[in-house]
């Protein structure tokens, strides 16, 4: 600190010389701290500036990479198969139109694996003893089938055929049959019961009978999916009957989001309980709301448990798997339609390549759900 003194024996002059040094000291120090007031100022625009093109680069990269997408043509597709309806929505900077391929790749799948198509494999075996393969998909389903079999203990069975023939949910339609003998049919189910190998497929005991459409249209999806991929697109949705897979994003540059259906019987397709972003999964979900028909006051659901040979009965309303693949998510989520909400959420801490949404009815009627706990970031609730 400085320290100015003035001697008493100083005369006028000399007073005035001190003061005129007292009054430049305290300029030089107002011109310091005018000095470190413009360094500051400076500094802070600089970091302004810096802060700011930083923002602009990353805006104008996001907005380079929106009409990166906005530029590739959306494309979408419709069309009937396996009983049902499918749409397809891509993204193609070619803007190629791949329904007359998917249509003949859907025909074949049907034609190996449809029991409403009387000359295709899976009815050809059906009647028979043995099936030498003629198409690449008899084999992969058998294969899948055997994993899930054992993954669910059983309450994913192919061979449940008979059983869901004879409460009238197979080609022959919605009536129970009469004298109805469930104990001896249930000897006819087992997937144990079928041996095959990359050639043929055979039969262990007569009568059995496969039935695959609790996994069919998922892998008619994969089929689908792989199809596109092997033209070169990536961001593409691909729907079968309400079983899906996503792939990379939409035309917004967003992750693919599809919606789960309120599990009531008059639902619309519109009328959603729930939406679920797909990041590069497969969906599959399976309800007992809606294919049932009514004898004796009774509810019969499509739903048949391979052990006990007889329709469902329990609080769960509808299992939503997401999976590796739409054939696995759509044999799991059948699955858990059998083995009920405690089992089913047992299953799913199981089994770490799947994550669950479940609907179930309480004690009081009203919905509750279940979510796998990975899954909740990218679910979200409707309000009434």
């Amino acid at each position: 600190m400085w320290t100015i003194r003035f001697s008493l024996t100083w005369g006028p002059a000399s007073l005035k010389n001190a003061l005129n040094l007292k009054q430049i000291f305290l300029q030089a120090m107002r011109s310091n701290q005018q000095k470190n007031i413009l360094y500051s100022l400076v500094l802070l625009l600089m970091v302004l500036a810096v802060y700011l093109w930083r923002n602009r680069e990353q805006a104008s990269s996001s907005s380079f990479q929106q009409q990166q997408v906005a530029a590739v043509q959306k494309i979408t597709i419709t069309g009937q198969t396996m009983g049902t309806t499918y749409q397809i929505t891509y993204l193609d900077p070619e803007g190629r139109n791949f329904k007359s391929s998917v249509d003949s790749l859907l025909e074949v799948f049907n034609q190996s694996l449809s029991t409403y198509i009387p000359d295709s494999e899976i009815s050809r075996f059906n009647r028979e003893d043995s099936l030498v393969f003629e198409l690449p998909y008899f084999p992969q389903v058998l294969n899948a089938s055997k994993e899930l079999y054992q993954k669910t203990g059983g309450a994913f069975d192919p061979t449940v055929g008979p059983l869901v023939n004879v409460w009238g949910f197979g080609p022959g339609g919605p009536e129970l049959k009469d004298s109805v003998d469930i104990q001896n049919l249930l000897s006819k189910v087992g997937f144990e019961k079928v041996q095959f190998n990359d050639t043929q497929v055979k039969k262990q005991v007569d009568g059995i009978y496969l039935d695959f459409s609790a996994i069919a249209k998922g892998q008619g999806v994969d089929v689908v999916a792989q199809f596109l991929g092997s033209r070169g697109l990536q961001n593409y949705l691909v729907e079968i009957g309400g079983e899906l897979v996503a792939s990379g994003v939409n035309d917004k540059g967003e992750i693919w989001k599809v919606g789960v259906n309120r599990p009531e019987e008059n639902s619309s397709s519109s009328d959603l309980y729930s939406i679920i972003a797909l990041d590069n999964k497969a969906m599959a979900t399976s309800g007992n709301y809606r294919n049932f028909y009514v004898r004796d006051s009774v509810k019969i659901s499509h739903t048949i448990d391979p052990k006990t040979g007889f329709p469902v009965r329990h609080n769960l309303l509808s299992a939503t798997v997401l999976g590796p693949d739409c054939m696995t998510a759509d044999a799991i989520a059948t699955a858990m339609m059998v083995l009920g909400l405690e089992k089913a959420i047992a299953l799913d801490e199981e089994l770490e390549e799947i994550e669950i949404f479940l609907i179930y009815s309480d004690e009081a009627g009203n919905y509750q759900s279940f979510v796998s706990e990975s899954l909740k970031p990218y679910l979200s609730f409707l309000t009434d």
